[in-house]
């Protein structure tokens, strides 16, 4: 430990400033059936702001609405739990967006992780759907080596 850094102990200066989230994407799930819902649930979070911790500054910097997919995309400085909250209080049920990408799964069509309601190209993220990480994987290429009794016999 250097003199400057001994001294600079000494040196401190408070922050006074509010605590800010750290920036993230969230995903809600809810069922809009008219402009007048959409435009319900988009006023909503876009006027979300720091008023149930006056500590915490929240807000919501860009707000994604898809009503086909009865989806909502918020991105911002806010809390995910604080968004869904302020989504249900417009009287709509909703419900974090449970759905991935279908290419990203290994196993679309396992019990559980189809559903029929999703939007095209989505599956429900399910554990089912992923391959065991302890799983051993047959090693394709010991299959048919030479040292295999059992490897094919056209070889």
């Amino acid at each position: 430990m250097g003199a400057l850094d001994y001294l600079s102990n000494f040196c401190t200066v408070t922050n006074t400033r509010k605590k800010r989230k750290a920036m993230q994407t969230v995903e809600i799930k809810v069922k809009m059936d008219c402009d007048g819902c959409e435009r319900r649930v988009k006023n909503a979070v876009t006027s979300m702001k720091g008023s149930y911790h006056p500590e915490v500054l929240c807000s919501a910097k860009t707000v994604e609405v898809n009503r086909k997919q009865s989806r909502v995309t918020v991105s911002g400085y806010v809390e995910p739990n604080k968004v869904l909250k302020r989504v249900k209080s417009t009287g709509k049920r909703a419900e974090f967006w449970p759905y991935i990408p279908q290419h990203l799964v290994y196993y679309p069509y396992v019990s559980g992780a189809y559903d029929k309601r999703a939007p095209s190209g989505f599956v429900r993220n399910v554990v089912q759907a992923f391959p065991a990480t302890n799983a051993p994987e047959d090693n394709l290429v010991s299959i048919f080596s030479d040292d295999n009794v059992n490897a094919c016999s056209i070889m």
